[in-house]
């Protein structure tokens, strides 16, 4: 075991797959970070145009309790303005008072505030898509770790003579490494559920 451990060739070989596999990994973790900072902004984003939909929809309904007002004000004496102030209802508020039961039904509110709950709920889809490659580099840049590590023994051992206890013993800590980061890898990091 000694002397396949402290092998020229399995040292230069532990060199190159841990190498390869650290930079794998490091540009993987950089890639969930860009992922994970693209959903945030996209949330960010729909997030405030959710506040601003809203607020627009609030607007939308003062508008319509100044029309409603108003037309029940003249429906009986006037007609005419009644019937000016019926028709710059929102669709919303027509299709309330079709509905006839009681103007301002939740279902009025569901569809005033359709476009700020869509872009809301877009947004918590977005934030939660960013928590998940937030998870997935994090547990990146710990195989990132344990790869390097390993790559630092092994390059240590490496430079040791072939007699050394200690070229022998840096290279079973490169081996447990690559093991323990493969693991890690195959068992801890998270997958993305888009």
């Amino acid at each position: 075991m000694k002397k396949f451990l402290g092998n020229e060739i399995f040292l230069g070989a532990m060199i190159a797959i841990l190498s390869v596999l650290t930079a794998y990994v490091s540009y993987s973790g950089a890639m969930a970070d860009s992922e994970q900072n693209k959903y945030e902004i996209l949330g960010m984003q729909q997030l405030n145009d959710g506040n601003a939909e809203y607020l627009r929809a609030n607007q939308d309904i003062t508008q319509d309790y100044n029309y409603f007002d108003n037309w029940y004000l003249n429906v009986d004496e006037r007609p005419e303005i009644g019937e000016y102030y019926q028709e710059n209802f929102s669709e919303a508020l027509t299709a309330a008072f079709d509905r006839d039961q009681g103007v301002w039904d939740d279902q009025y509110y569901e569809e005033m505030y359709l476009d700020a709950t869509s872009l809301w709920d877009e947004s918590d889809t977005n934030f939660e898509l960013a928590s998940q490659y937030d998870e997935r580099g994090d547990q990146l840049q710990l195989v990132m770790l344990i790869m390097a590590l390993g790559l630092a023994f092994v390059a240590w051992g490496s430079l040791l003579g072939a007699e050394s206890n200690m070229r022998t013993m840096f290279s079973l800590f490169g081996l447990i490494a690559l093991i323990t980061g493969l693991a890690v890898f195959f068992f801890m990091v998270p997958g993305i559920a888009a």
